[in-house]
C-alpha cells in the first residue's frame, strides 16, 4: 500500500470486542444455521439469553460481533464452528477473526511471522507500538485511538492468539505453530484461500493485499 496515500477505513477497533468466544460462537453458529427471522434471533438473544450474559446488552453486542466475523465465511464453515472439534472450531473462528479484522490479520503477517522468521522464542511487547505506527502509515484514523483502546486491542490480539495456540500464555508469550486442522485446510483449500493457509502456517505471503 503507498504509505504517501494512507486509506481512513484499513483499520477499525472492534476487535476489542472481544476474543474468540468459542463457547458464544459455537451457540450463535448453530443458531445462524437454523435460519432464524429476526424476531427469532432477537428472541434467542433477548428473552432467551443463548449466550448467557447477565446484560442484555452485552449479549446483544457480543451477538452482533459474533455474527459479524461469522458472516466473513460460507455457511458450512459455521457448521465447523458449531459441531466440529475444539481445535477445529476454534481455528474457524481465528479465520472468521482475521477476515473480519485488518489490524489482526497484519498482526500476524508483520510481528507473528516476522518473530517466527527470525526463530524468536517469545512475541515482544515491544513490537507493538511499532505495528501501530505502520499501521497509522496506512490508516490516519489509527493515531485517534486512545492509550486504552490500545492497550485493549493488544490484550484481546494476545487472547486470540493464546486461543488459537500461536502462544501458550499472556504472561510469557512464548510462540508455537499450531497445525492447520484438515478439515480447515480443505475449506480454505476449495475457497481458494492459499494466502490464508500461509498466514495461519507462518509462512511468507506471495503478495500482500
Amino acid at each position: 500500500m503507498n504509505a504517501s496515500a494512507p486509506s481512513r477505513s484499513r483499520y477499525s477497533a472492534t476487535l476489542t470486542g472481544g476474543p474468540l468466544m468459542l463457547p458464544e460462537s459455537r451457540r450463535i453458529a448453530a443458531l445462524r444455521l437454523q435460519s432464524p427471522t429476526l424476531a427469532e434471533w432477537r428472541q434467542a438473544i433477548g428473552p432467551d439469553n443463548l449466550l448467557q450474559k447477565n446484560s442484555p446488552a452485552t449479549a446483544v453486542r457480543l451477538a452482533g460481533l459474533i455474527r459479524d466475523r461469522l458472516d466473513t465465511l460460507p455457511r458450512v464453515a459455521w457448521d465447523i464452528v458449531a459441531t466440529g472439534s475444539q481445535e477445529a472450531a476454534t481455528q474457524t473462528l481465528l479465520v472468521a477473526a482475521l477476515f473480519h479484522s485488518a489490524l489482526l490479520a497484519d498482526f500476524m503477517h508483520d510481528v507473528l511471522l516476522a518473530h517466527h522468521r527470525r526463530f524468536d522464542n517469545t512475541l515482544s511487547r515491544r513490537a507493538w507500538e511499532p505495528f501501530l505506527a505502520d499501521c497509522a502509515a496506512r490508516d490516519t484514523g489509527v493515531d485517534v485511538w486512545t492509550s486504552a483502546t490500545r492497550a485493549k486491542l493488544w490484550q484481546v490480539i494476545v487472547r486470540i492468539l493464546v486461543e488459537a495456540r500461536y502462544l501458550d500464555a499472556p504472561r510469557t508469550l512464548r510462540l508455537r505453530t499450531p497445525g492447520v486442522h484438515p478439515d480447515l485446510a480443505r475449506l480454505l483449500k476449495s475457497l481458494g484461500e492459499n494466502k490464508m493457509i500461509d498466514l495461519l502456517e507462518l509462512q511468507p505471503l506471495h503478495a500482500r493485499a
